[in-house]
């Protein structure tokens, strides 16, 4: 399947969903890759990681890169040789990237029961709105969990914590967005979020 989903928070902003519904030969077939990348994906165990790693490739293309376009820093962050911001994500059978002029995050969460046990690994302030007995209660935790690793995503600093260093503003699933904010080391940055939710993934972003 093409591009599943664009959507554009803003006039800067642009996200592109992919559904990977593609084999691996179909994928690989028109993706020139870089000898490193190619010998990334012949490294991985997971046929569903290589379609994950190269349905990113194809979403690149949707925007106009190649894999040429495209460079990590020390810290694993990726970014573009045109100087736009760049945060990828894939999660089973969804990938997303986010491009924009200014910083970025993207993460895509499969919604499942077990976040409910490493909650408290993540979530401090949170648990002052959330109700554990609520029907919701999985899908506020899956995007507090994706809006958080956008954050880090975006702030790519080593020593920061989820649990300790981002703040979630209560929010209702409706709502598609709410404001998030990074406590760290006498600095606090607010941010704009933005979720949404299809066939049981939630994809969250940070602009």
């Amino acid at each position: 399947m093409p591009l599943y989903k664009t959507l554009t928070p803003n006039s800067q902003t642009t996200v592109k969903i992919w559904k990977i519904t593609e084999s691996y030969e179909e994928l690989m077939g028109p993706i020139d890759l870089r000898t490193q990348c190619m010998n990334r994906v012949l490294s991985m165990k997971s046929e569903l990681h290589q379609r994950g790693f190269l349905s990113v490739r194809h979403l690149l293309a949707e925007f106009g890169y190649t894999d040429q376009d495209l460079f990590y820093d020390e810290n694993g962050k990726p970014h573009l040789k045109d100087g736009k911001r760049i945060s990828i994500t894939h999660s089973f059978t969804f990938s997303a990237i986010i491009v924009s002029d200014n910083e970025v995050g993207i993460d895509i969460e499969k919604q499942r029961e077990k976040i409910k046990i490493i909650a408290h690994k993540f979530v401090d302030y949170e648990f002052d709105y959330l109700d554990k007995e609520a029907d919701d209660y999985i899908k506020k935790l899956t995007i507090i969990w994706g809006i958080k690793e956008s954050l880090y995503k975006l702030f790519a600093t080593p020593g920061m914590l989820f649990r300790e260093h981002f703040l979630v503003i209560p929010f209702m699933l409706e709502d598609g967005e709410t404001v998030a904010w990074i406590d760290y080391e006498g600095k606090k940055l607010r941010y704009n979020t933005y979720y949404l939710e299809f066939e049981g993934f939630t994809c969250a972003y940070v602009c």
